[in-house]
C-alpha cells in the first residue's frame, strides 16, 4: 500500500495544471474550471474544499436531475467508498456505511439537524424514506469527525441541504410515471424580498413494488408525503432569524415469518413512519464579518409503528424517537491567515416503546483552529470535549493539512478520532447495559489530486485506515448474568478495522462530453478474539467501480449512462452466506422543449441483473421511467 501511495504520488507531481477537488461532480452546464466550491461539513464553517484536508464529495441540484434521482441513496451508493444496502424493495430498511464502518456510525444531518433515529437499536438514519424533491445539495465527508460533530460520526457524516430561498422567485416542478405504477411528482417555489426569503417544496411518491422477500409474489408497495420549508428573516444586515422544517409520512408493506414453517415469505405486515425535523436560529455576524454566531435549537422527532393485521389493529411494535438539541457556535477570524471555530451544545434523546421511556443527556464543547502559513497550505486542529450522563467525560482529537502547489497537484492528510455513544436502547431497553463504554475510533488517510490540461483531466487516490474500539454488539449472557436479563445483552467487545483506497477520475475532453468514474478497495476484518477473529465484516464487498457518461447533443438534448460493479461480500459475521457481486447499468436521456419544459426518461438495471444486497430480500429488475420537468425563473 505504501508503494501504491508513493508510486502514484510521484507519477502525478509532473505536469502543471490548474488544481480543482475531484471529488465535485461534474455536471454539463458547469465549468471545469468553476472556483472552488465552498463546504461546511469539515469544521461546521463554510470554507473553500481547497482548504479541507479530508475526503469530501459534493452533489448538487444539476447532479440530482441530470441522474434522474428518485431514492437519494441510489446516488450517494455510486460514490467513492459508499456501500448502500436496502432490505427488498423501495421503503426497505436502507442503511449507508462509509469505509466500510457500519450503518449506524453514519452521522445524518439535514439542514443542520442531527436526525438520527434515538428510538432504534443502533441509534442509525434510515435512508429508506429520504428522497431527493427537496435536496438541493449533499456533502459526503469519508472518514471520522467528531471534534465538530460529536457521537456517530466514525465512518462519516452525510451532510444534506435543501433549497434554499433565492433572489427574486424562482419555481420548479416534476413528476414522471414508470414501473410497477410508479408515480413521482415534486414541486418547489423560493423568493426573496428585502429582508424576508422563503422557500417551500412538497413531494408524493407511490409505487406497488416488489416483493420484500425474494421467493414472494406478493408486491409490497410503498407511498410517501414529504414537504420542507425555509424562511429567513434579516433583522438588521448581519443579524437574522433562521427558520427550517422538514416532513415525511411514509407507508411501506413488509414480509415477514408467518406460521407453520416461521421462514420468510409474503405477508400481510405493514410499516408507517413519521418524521418532523426542525431548525430555529439566531445569527450575527459582527465585526465586518470577522466574527460570526450562531444560537439554536433543533429538534428530530421519528414515530415508527409496525402493524400486522393478523393479529388485530393494534401497533405490533411502537418505536418514539426525540433529540432536542441547544447549541452555540462561534467562528472567528483572528487575522487573515488565522481562523477559530468552536461551541457549546446540549442534545437530550429520549426512547419510548410503549412499555418504557427513558432519555439521556450530554453537553460538549469543542473547538477548532484554522491556519494557513502561506497561501498554499491549510492547517487545521481541534478538541472536542464530551459529558454524558452516562459514561461520563470523552475527549476527542483531531487535525488535517492540505498542500495546494501551483504545479496542480494537491496533497492532503488527516488524523481524526471518533466516538459514538450508547444508544438508549443500547442502555436501558430489556438488554441494555448501564455500563457501555463509547465506541472509539482512530482514521487517518493520505490523498493526492492532479489536474491536466487546464482542468480537463482530473485523477487523485486516497488511502485510509480505521481502528474501531470497543464497538458494542449484542450478546448471550453469562451465568452470572442470565437471572437479570436471560436472553443477553448489549456490551462492549468488539475491535475492528477498515483500511483501502479510493481512486477517481473526471474527464472532459469536449465541452459536451463528461466521463467520471471511481474505484473503492475496502478492507474490513473482524479482530475481536472469537470464533470471527480474522473474518470480513458482514456486507462490505471489498471492491466497487463505478462510472458515468453523459454527453449533450449539438440541439440540446443530452444522453448518459451509468455502470456500477460491485464485488463479492458476505451477509453474516460468520462469512457463511455469500453474496455473490454484480454489475448494474442504466441508461438515461432529456430532450428541453423551449427554456422551461423538459421531458426525460430512463430505464434502470438494463440488462435484468439478479442480485442481493441482504440476504433473503427481493431487489429490482429491469425498469423503466418517464417524467416531465418544468422550471419558471
Amino acid at each position: 500500500m505504501t508503494k501504491f501511495i508513493l508510486l502514484l504520488s510521484a507519477a502525478v507531481l509532473a505536469a502543471p495544471a490548474h488544481a480543482q477537488s475531484l471529488d465535485v461532480q461534474v455536471v454539463p452546464d458547469q465549468s471545469i474550471n468553476d472556483e472552488d466550491p465552498i463546504v461546511v461539513t469539515a469544521t461546521r464553517a463554510a470554507q473553500p474544499l481547497s482548504e479541507v484536508g479530508q475526503a469530501v464529495t459534493i452533489i448538487d441540484r444539476a447532479e440530482i436531475e441530470r441522474r434522474q434521482t428518485v431514492i437519494l441513496s441510489d446516488l450517494l451508493a455510486t460514490t467513492p467508498g459508499v456501500t448502500v444496502t436496502r432490505n427488498g424493495g423501495v421503503g426497505g430498511f436502507t442503511g449507508v456505511r462509509l469505509r466500510g464502518a457500519e450503518a449506524e456510525q453514519t452521522l445524518v444531518v439535514i439542514d443542520g439537524v442531527r436526525v438520527n433515529d434515538p428510538s432504534s437499536p443502533g441509534g442509525g438514519f434510515d435512508f429508506a424514506n429520504l428522497l431527493s424533491s427537496s435536496v438541493e445539495r449533499v456533502e459526503i465527508l469519508r472518514g471520522a469527525n467528531s471534534v465538530p460533530w460529536g457521537s456517530q460520526a466514525i465512518g462519516g457524516v452525510v451532510n444534506i441541504i435543501t433549497a434554499a430561498p433565492t433572489d427574486g422567485v424562482q419555481a420548479r416542478g416534476n413528476a414522471e410515471y414508470g414501473y410497477r405504477d410508479s408515480v413521482f411528482a415534486n414541486a418547489g417555489i423560493s423568493g426573496a424580498k428585502g429582508g424576508l426569503s422563503g422557500s417551500l417544496t412538497g413531494g408524493y411518491l407511490r409505487t406497488d413494488g416488489i416483493s420484500q422477500a425474494a421467493v414472494g409474489s406478493e408486491r409490497d408497495g410503498y407511498r410517501q408525503y414529504g414537504a420542507n420549508g425555509r424562511v429567513g428573516l434579516e433583522i438588521t444586515p448581519g443579524i437574522g432569524i433562521d427558520l427550517r422544517g422538514y416532513w415525511a409520512d411514509s407507508r411501506v408493506d413488509l414480509d415477514g415469518f408467518p406460521a407453520p414453517n416461521f421462514s420468510f415469505a409474503d405477508t400481510p405486515e405493514y410499516s408507517t413512519t413519521n418524521e418532523l425535523y426542525g431548525y430555529a436560529g439566531i445569527h450575527a455576524n459582527l465585526m465586518d464579518g470577522r466574527f460570526n454566531n450562531r444560537v439554536a435549537f433543533t429538534i428530530a422527532d421519528i414515530n415508527r409503528d409496525n402493524y400486522d393485521p393478523t393479529f388485530g389493529a393494534e401497533p405490533s411494535f411502537i418505536g418514539r424517537g426525540r433529540s432536542e438539541r441547544y447549541e452555540y457556535q462561534g467562528d472567528f477570524k483572528l487575522a487573515e491567515r488565522a481562523r477559530l471555530v468552536g461551541g457549546v451544545e446540549h442534545e437530550t434523546s429520549r426512547y419510548d416503546d410503549g412499555f418504557d421511556r427513558f432519555s439521556v443527556g450530554i453537553t460538549s464543547v469543542y473547538g477548532q483552529a484554522i491556519v494557513k502559513p502561506v497561501d498554499q497550505l491549510t492547517l487545521t486542529g481541534g478538541v472536542r470535549n464530551d459529558d454524558h450522563d452516562t459514561f461520563g467525560n470523552h475527549t476527542t482529537f483531531g487535525g488535517d493539512a492540505v498542500l495546494a502547489l501551483g504545479t496542480g497537484t494537491t496533497l492532503r492528510a488527516s488524523y481524526n478520532e471518533g466516538f459514538k455513544a450508547p444508544t438508549l436502547y443500547q442502555l436501558k431497553s430489556a438488554y441494555g447495559n448501564d455500563d457501555l463504554d463509547p465506541e472509539q475510533s482512530r482514521t487517518y488517510d493520505l490523498g493526492v489530486e492532479q489536474a491536466f490540461l487546464n482542468g480537463r483531466v482530473r485523477v487523485g487516490g486516497t488511502y485510509f485506515n480505521r481502528i474501531t474500539r470497543n464497538q458494542i454488539v449484542f450478546r448471550s449472557c453469562v451465568a452470572a448474568e442470565c437471572t437479570a436479563q436471560p436472553f443477553g445483552l448489549y456490551d462492549n467487545l468488539q475491535r475492528t478495522t477498515g483500511e483501502g483506497f479510493e481512486l477517481m477520475l473526471a474527464l472532459r475532453p469536449v465541452e459536451a462530453l463528461t466521463v467520471s468514474g471511481n474505484y473503492s478497495y475496502v478492507d474490513t476484518e473482524n479482530r475481536t478474539p472469537g470464533s470471527n477473529f480474522g473474518k470480513i465484516l458482514a456486507r462490505r464487498p471489498r471492491q466497487t467501480v463505478h462510472a458515468n457518461v453523459d454527453y449533450r447533443l449539438p440541439f440540446g438534448a443530452s444522453v448518459g449512462a451509468t455502470v456500477s460493479v460491485v464485488g463479492d461480500s458476505f451477509d453474516n459475521a460468520a462469512n457463511t452466506v455469500r453474496l455473490d457481486g454484480y454489475a448494474l447499468a442504466g441508461v438515461r436521456a432529456e430532450l428541453p422543449i423551449g427554456e422551461r419544459l423538459a421531458v426525460y426518461g430512463r430505464v434502470d438495471n438494463l440488462f435484468d441483473a439478479t442480485y442481493r444486497t441482504v440476504a433473503g430480500y427481493g431487489t429490482y429488475g429491469r425498469a423503466a421511467y418517464g417524467g416531465v420537468r418544468l422550471r419558471l425563473n
